[in-house]
């Protein structure tokens, strides 16, 4: 462990956490619960991304259009929705959700459990320290006795394409803290960001034009890209599939961006949004100083301790370890670390035999997501060609949910599929993919049924309600059976 250099305090704690996002936080806070002292280091807002710039400004954003888009499936309803959506009021509504981007009732919290907070940019300087470096130059070094937690998150990854820096893009960050609405947006790839973006920007008011390399959300089944793509473009957006950017111009700051495509054609905007994935915020955090190469992803296993360094002292939690670049997911895995830190700082050995594979199935197999366009899109474990990939012999079932007597109350015309991903061999569901309105509050029971790995048999006995969205389970589960041709003691 170097010495601290010239006039630096230098200060040790149990446990040092790099990153205050809800990762972050949960991480300092089951460490704190097990009675370790804990220092968080923070360099921009105590709440991190997801706080500010992403799942809790663009829902916030996205719901008055999805309400509207609700309203207006509904007969009676529908004549009620006179107006355009109040774009001062919808931007006012992010700004309460983000506490005006101020975030001293988060860093309050962490002062409520009893964790020192640290502003400033925190780099590892070797094992177990870190020096933070604050806004002002001064330097503070902190030792950790016995955990060092990197939860530093991720980055927009820009591609190389000429004319990029000139263009000014948006990213995620303006798309969320934008209070402008843009005549003329074009927004560039179709994964989840890309489609949220549009939907919400197409819902504010601006003409949207979508690009995108491949199909939309490429990680679900098809049929859910397909439908979202289908409700942009009845919502009046420009949905291309297959195109791609290939040189950018902006020579007026104030001017409009001009794109050129792939086929050699151009596009106007006033701006343009990439959506074009994450790297991870690991670039300048030291990772030289302990042997690792600064920018990458960390290999983790299953108490997130990061492959490779001796001592068993450095975890990686949440976007940095590449596992799943979710809020909830990285919150997962802080309670797991959390654990193991805490057992490891008693001096006793790790255990995980007990929840091991449970663990492993949460954070690899059934992970959900939601993806709040309209209509939504929602799935939790794997799609029919994962399942095939990983040599599962399997069975799809597939239904529209006009189904369920249920969805057709919910919206007049109601329109979306749901399917169903099923073990032949072990009876249970490997995946479960919902696309509809409103499908978001069906995704926690089928992540319950998939990771509790609940056999079909006894899955048929959770009755639905009638008359809800959630009847699509029975009509699911009957179908298989049917088809199946299993015979029952008893009805479904």
């Amino acid at each position: 462990m170097s010495a601290p250099r010239g006039n630096q305090e230098a200060t040790a704690y149990d446990v040092i956490v790099l990153g205050a996002g809800p990762v972050g936080q949960n991480v300092a806070d089951r460490a704190r619960a097990a009675g370790l002292s804990v220092a968080v280091v923070e360099r921009e807002l105590v709440g991190g991304e997801c706080s500010y710039w992403a799942c809790v400004p663009s829902k916030a954003l996205l719901r008055p259009v999805i309400a509207v888009a609700d309203a207006r499936r509904v007969d009676g309803a529908r004549q009620a929705v006179t107006g355009r959506l109040d774009t001062d009021g919808v931007f006012a509504r992010r700004n309460r959700y983000v506490t005006d981007w101020d975030d001293s009732g988060q860093a309050l919290f962490l002062k409520s459990i009893g964790a020192d907070l640290f502003r400033g940019h925190g780099r590892l300087d070797g094992p177990r320290q870190v020096t933070v470096t604050r806004d002002d130059g001064t330097r503070h070094t902190l030792t950790a006795r016995h955990a060092v937690a990197i939860a530093t998150g991720s980055r927009p990854n820009l591609p190389g394409i000429p004319g990029i820096e000139e263009a000014r893009p948006w990213t995620n960050r303006h798309g969320t803290d934008s209070s402008t609405v843009p005549a003329r947006l074009v927004v560039v790839g179709g994964g989840g960001v890309g489609v949220e973006m549009a939907t919400l920007w197409q819902g504010l008011g601006s003409q949207v034009t979508l690009l995108a390399r491949r199909r939309l959300i490429p990680r679900l089944e098809p049929f859910a890209g397909e439908l979202v793509a289908q409700g942009l473009s009845e919502s009046g957006a420009d949905v291309r599939i297959g195109a791609q950017v290939t040189a950018l111009r902006r020579p007026d700051p104030e001017g409009p961006v001009t794109l050129t495509l792939d086929d050699s054609s151009e596009l106007e905007a006033d701006e343009v949004l990439f959506a074009t994935g994450r790297t991870p915020a690991t670039s300048d955090i030291g990772l030289d100083t302990i042997g690792l190469t600064p920018g990458s992803w960390l290999d983790v296993d299953t108490t997130c301790l990061v492959n490779g360094v001796e001592g068993d002292w450095l975890y990686a939690l949440g976007d940095v370890n590449h596992r799943a670049l979710l809020t909830h997911q990285g919150k997962y895995q802080a309670r797991t670390a959390g654990d193991a830190i805490a057992t490891r700082a008693a001096g006793q050995p790790v255990d995980d035999a007990p929840w091991g594979d449970h663990a492993t199935t949460a954070d690899q197999h059934a992970v959900p997501q939601v993806f709040f366009t309209d209509p939504e899109a929602a799935a939790v474990g794997l799609t029919a060609e994962q399942a095939e990939q990983a040599g599962h012999r399997i069975k799809t079932v597939d239904l529209d949910f006009n189904a369920a007597q249920g969805a057709n109350l919910y919206a007049d015309g109601y329109r979306g599929h749901a399917r169903l991903v099923v073990d032949l061999d072990r009876e249970i569901l490997l995946g479960v993919t919902f696309v509809g309105p409103g499908v978001s509050e069906l995704l926690h029971s089928a992540t319950i049924a998939v990771a509790g790995e609940v056999p079909l048999k006894r899955l048929r006995h959770a009755i639905a309600c009638f008359p809800t969205v959630s009847e699509i389970w029975l009509f699911l589960l009957t179908a298989y059976q049917r088809d199946q041709k299993t015979p029952e003691t008893a009805p479904a």
